[in-house]
């Protein structure tokens, strides 16, 4: 009787679904290990060896047990740039020119998933995209037709707490400006 009482309770406690589980275990002191992590992503620029800017960004990610010890995080910060168009009315040829209004988002876009290792790292998936309005005539833009530049980088790399890795570097072509991610992770205690 006393097996039938144990598998019965434990097939019970099976069937709960896992938040309750979690909820008891961590009541009790166990099972569930709450992690947080702090990623410091630095976005500069240089000309030469004279560093033109520097941006720093700051994301932070939870984890826990319950979701196999990863967790995610997204930034987005930027402004939406009007840009005007010359567009014919209706799909008619021969109709006059009307200027239209489109909007074209800058700024910078982070996306990171953190997933930690048995062995005290963490791998982290990042992907990074910046973009920004050139107004110079040396970037192919004109007083009335602005240039956009770009930079985007997606990619994978291992950290344990408070190291710092380059994560990408690469040299804009147009202008021979060098762009560098640099990621640093630490461990919330």
């Amino acid at each position: 009787m006393k097996g039938y009482v144990a598998l019965a309770a434990a097939a019970l406690l099976l069937s709960m679904p896992v938040g309750v589980r979690g909820q008891d275990a961590a009541q009790t002191g166990s099972a569930v290990v709450s992690r947080t992590v702090k990623l410091q992503i630095v976005l500069t620029r240089y000309q030469g060896e004279k560093k033109i800017s520097s941006l720093p960004y700051t994301l932070t990610v939870n984890m826990d047990d319950r979701n196999r010890n990863f967790g995610r995080s997204s930034l987005r910060l930027g402004t939406q740039v009007p840009i005007t168009t010359m567009s014919r009315s209706g799909g008619d040829q021969n109709a006059p020119l009307v200027p239209t209004v489109q909007y074209r988002d800058v700024g910078t876009s982070i996306d990171c998933n953190v997933t930690a290792l048995d062995d005290a790292r963490y791998k982290v998936d990042l992907s990074v995209e910046e973009s920004s309005v050139e107004t110079t005539a040396a970037a192919g833009a004109t007083s009335t037709h602005p240039a956009f530049k770009s930079f985007r980088t997606s990619d994978s790399l291992l950290l344990r707490d408070g190291q710092t890795s380059q994560y990408s570097s690469a040299t804009d072509r147009v202008n021979g400006e060098v762009w560098r991610v640099d990621v640093t992770l630490s461990v919330v205690k």
